[in-house]
């Protein structure tokens, strides 16, 4: 794997980090460096262990395990409405067709759920197609929104964010079809006024302090920017690197008005190793309890029916091998080497990658700083998911 990774670096990645764990037997490379334009670089140096990387949409199942620390504390229900919490959801409309007028609605036949918003069925989400082939997808890609690549300095702040979300109909009716992504970011709102604090002080209090993840939050301080990789994606045509954000004065480098349950998070290999093997260990960490056995089973099971994955959106077929979860995928039938019937996780646009296999006791996490260009994984992440089952011995 090690080889096959540096031959990525050498290619155009400009640096990475993997970790594998199995049965306790956990192998770390980091390779590459943090930034373009070489070792003097302003702010740049060799990717390190402990180096910080934007995770992007790894921050959902990290919202959906919050989201079940309050199920269990019996301040949320799983299929109770949430709009007691979120007013601005209440009395929804629905289009009457997704390419319609935004005027043209019929009322929704029932009110949005916990569950629909774990497991993306609330009826808003991320359409792939151009924001102006359809008057709901250029009225939902306003900036303050935050609904296309992840951007914190953009982003309105809760209350107002949930405003404008509500002041929209929804594409499809509630538990009608998987959308994906918006459901974490409302869900980042509903913990906030379910606990009664920041999301972000929720999140540190009960996740990242229990399980050590001491470099996981919505930002990164002055004292760590030195450890912060900087964040590249490919341009269309020519597949050219250019500068997405940068580590210092960029939009991770001050906290957001908007803590983005969906994609705000940046984390370094040992700290998303931790929240992963927590999960593998039925939700303890060492003499500690997150969450239940039971929490991590019903979180890590596919919740959706065949119609309501009609279309994902996440490449072809996607969800012939896959279901979803709460907050993450399912691997439900074997499609190639390192995707096992069993095995959960999700991925971050920006570059990272992210599974746990109770099956094979595994834990495998890829962390680079150069975004996707597709939906459909680069072949940086389906080598290091190849690399990491074909080296199982036994």
């Amino acid at each position: 794997m090690r080889d096959v990774m540096a031959g990525h670096v050498e290619r155009g990645v400009p640096g990475l980090v993997t970790l594998v764990s199995r049965r306790g037997e956990v192998h770390v490379e980091a390779l590459g460096m943090k930034a373009v334009g070489g070792r003097g670089a302003a702010g740049n140096g060799p990717v390190r262990r402990d180096t910080i990387f934007r995770i992007a949409s790894m921050s959902k199942p990290v919202t959906a395990a919050a989201a079940m620390i309050l199920v269990e504390e019996c301040k949320l229900r799983l299929d109770d409405p949430v709009d007691g919490l979120l007013p601005e959801l209440a009395n929804r409309r629905v289009l009457e067709r997704l390419d319609g007028p935004l005027e043209d609605t019929v009322p929704a036949n029932r009110p949005i759920t916990l569950r629909d918003l774990l497991t993306f069925r609330l009826g808003l989400g991320l359409i792939m197609a151009p924001p102006d082939s359809m008057p709901i997808l250029k009225a939902f890609g306003q900036p303050e929104l935050g609904q296309g690549m992840p951007a914190p300095a953009m982003t309105s702040a809760p209350d107002e964010w949930m405003r404008r979300l509500g002041s929209l109909p929804l594409m499809y009716q509630p538990g009608e079809r998987w959308i994906y992504h918006t459901g974490s970011d409302v869900l980042g709102v509903l913990i906030a006024r379910a606990a009664g604090r920041p999301f972000e002080t929720f999140l540190r209090e009960r996740l990242f302090e229990p399980l050590g993840m001491k470099d996981t939050a919505f930002s990164v301080p002055v004292a760590k920017l030195d450890r912060f990789a900087t964040s590249y994606a490919p341009d269309p045509e020519t597949g050219a690197l250019e500068l997405y954000d940068a580590a210092r004065g960029g939009q991770w480098s001050r906290p957001p008005a908007f803590p983005s349950g969906g994609a705000g998070l940046v984390s370094t290999v040992d700290d998303f190793f931790a929240f992963g093997r927590m999960l593998l260990n039925g939700g303890k960490h060492g003499r500690e309890r997150i969450l239940s056995r039971l929490s991590i089973k019903v979180m890590t099971t596919d919740q959706l029916t065949p119609e309501q994955k009609a279309v994902s959106g996440l490449g072809d077929g996607f969800f012939d091998s896959h279901g979803w979860g709460f907050g993450m995928a399912v691997v439900t039938r074997r499609d190639g080497v390192g995707t096992v019937p069993g095995q959960y996780g999700w991925d971050g646009g920006l570059g990272t990658s992210w599974r746990t296999d109770p099956n094979e006791e595994l834990v495998g996490i890829l962390l680079t700083q150069r975004a996707w260009e597709s939906p459909t994984p680069p072949p940086v992440t389906r080598d290091f998911w190849t690399g990491a089952y074909q080296a199982i011995d036994d």
